[in-house]
């Protein structure tokens, strides 16, 4: 399997476990990107042990980092302060665990259209993970479009970032398809810079991580996009339950959906 992700759970772990020796897919941690979590030294740590004590090969296991109210751009001093924190811990945790990379939202202010606002936002954006890839020299960072309304902003700050190859773009295809913008200037536009994909499906309106198939996203569109990327990217099928993510797989299978062949 090229690059199969499926998100683990603790009450679950041994189901999960046995899913990633059989499709040999990695996992993307979701357990760490809760202000309750990340302020707990103790359950942090009873989480991260519990992980690790099952004997997987974590190194290409990726983690999403924190990103409620997350804000790095802040004029602000105290809410960068806070930012900074939260980004950071989740770093630390990554690193702690030997996790390959780490994803983030790109949490800017959609129709703020202000040019000089846009400016500011790339301008900081990329001297602060500039800075966060030189503390963090053996983890990559992944920005994820969140509430983005259309592909350009993260686009300008991917090609901001191209000289530096361990930053790259996670496109949330169903973010996208509830955007407000056509599917396909995001597959275009983001194309060169994406190494890691979020899949699930929705109504068109909502973010309802259905199963793969049970809504309206174009998979056939997705699947043609992907296949004539020349570096495919991984994949995660960002699903809430086990059984959502089985179901995901036997549409993917049936239907050669992408890395499915």
């Amino acid at each position: 399997m090229n690059g199969l992700y499926c998100i683990p759970k603790l009450q679950q772990l041994e189901e999960y476990a046995a899913f990633s020796r059989a499709y040999g897919a990695g996992f993307e941690y979701n357990d760490f990107f809760l202000p309750a979590v990340l302020d707990d030294e103790k359950e942090k740590g009873r989480i991260m042990e519990r992980y690790l004590s099952i004997g997987r090969d974590c190194s290409q296991d990726t983690l999403h980092g924190a990103f409620f109210d997350i804000c790095v751009d802040s004029s602000d001093r105290r809410i960068f302060q806070v930012s900074d924190l939260r980004v950071r811990q989740s770093m630390d945790i990554a690193k702690a665990m030997g996790l390959r990379a780490v994803v983030f939202h790109t949490n800017f202010i959609v129709n703020f259209r202000l040019q000089s606002y846009l400016q500011t936002w790339l301008e900081r954006n990329e001297a602060y993970w500039r800075q966060i890839l030189a503390d963090y020299p053996a983890q990559q960072v992944w920005m994820e479009n969140m509430f983005d309304d259309s592909p350009g902003l993260l686009a300008q700050l991917a090609e901001r970032m191209s000289d530096e190859p361990r930053f790259c773009v996670c496109l949330d295809t169903a973010h996208a398809l509830i955007s407000g913008s056509p599917l396909k200037p995001w597959l275009d536009e983001l194309k060169p810079y994406v190494s890691h994909v979020h899949i699930n499906d929705n109504d068109g309106r909502e973010d309802l991580h259905q199963p793969v198939g049970d809504g309206v996203f174009p998979w056939g569109e997705y699947d043609a996009w992907v296949r004539t990327m020349e570096h495919k990217p991984s994949v995660l099928i960002e699903v809430r339950e086990f059984a959502a993510l089985k179901k995901s797989v036997g549409y993917m299978e049936r239907h050669g959906v992408y890395p499915f062949v």
